[in-house]
């Protein structure tokens, strides 16, 4: 389930009552139910996963792609499995944890674990909103958001792209006023 907080302290749990605080960002939140195929499930219960273990799960969740693709011209998809393991995580996370935008819409499909997005909404006031499993969030391109993980530091999210030129953060500068969500994995 996911959950929006406040820069004022309020924490959201209904996915309308976080849309209608997302709605002037333009952001799409839904659910997307991930498949019971037990293979599948085993997959996503390891750490890593292999290339062709990452097309298994792919193939078997493209229904969704193909729905994208003739809805918003989405062309590509991957998955990306991260987990404390990895070596230099923190380097590689520390470039989406500053306010940036990109070029094209930030889509991921959470399909494991769990990711925190930050925004800054138009009036300058700021939110975080934790994505957790069967979650489906569309950034805009050029909207003002960071990412961080939760302290479990695993996620595993389909992303979706018009093409990945687009996808390259641009730093806006803008400093992070909420404090970061102490959520705690179960």
């Amino acid at each position: 389930m996911a959950i929006l907080r406040t820069e004022d302290g309020r924490t959201l749990t209904d996915l309308s009552e976080i849309g209608q605080e997302l709605a002037s960002l333009g952001i799409k939140l839904n659910k997307w139910p991930v498949t019971e195929n037990p293979l599948i499930q085993d997959l996503l219960a390891q750490d890593s996963l292999s290339d062709g273990e990452k097309e298994t799960v792919l193939q078997a969740l493209d229904h969704y792609f193909v729905e994208l693709q003739h809805t918003a011209g989405y062309q590509m998809r991957d998955l990306i499995v991260i987990h404390p393991e990895i070596p230099n995580l923190a380097g590689m996370l520390s470039k989406f944890e500053q306010v940036h935008t990109h070029a094209d819409d930030e889509v991921r499909y959470i399909i494991a674990g769990e990711g925190i997005f930050g925004f800054v909404r138009p009036d300058g006031s700021q939110v975080e909103l934790t994505v957790q499993p069967q979650e489906y969030i569309n950034v805009p391109a050029g909207t003002e958001h960071w990412f961080y993980l939760t302290s479990a530091q695993r996620v595993k999210a389909v992303r979706y792209f018009t093409n990945t030129e687009g996808w390259t953060p641009e730093y806006t500068g803008t400093a992070i006023r909420i404090h970061r969500a102490a959520i705690a994995v179960g």
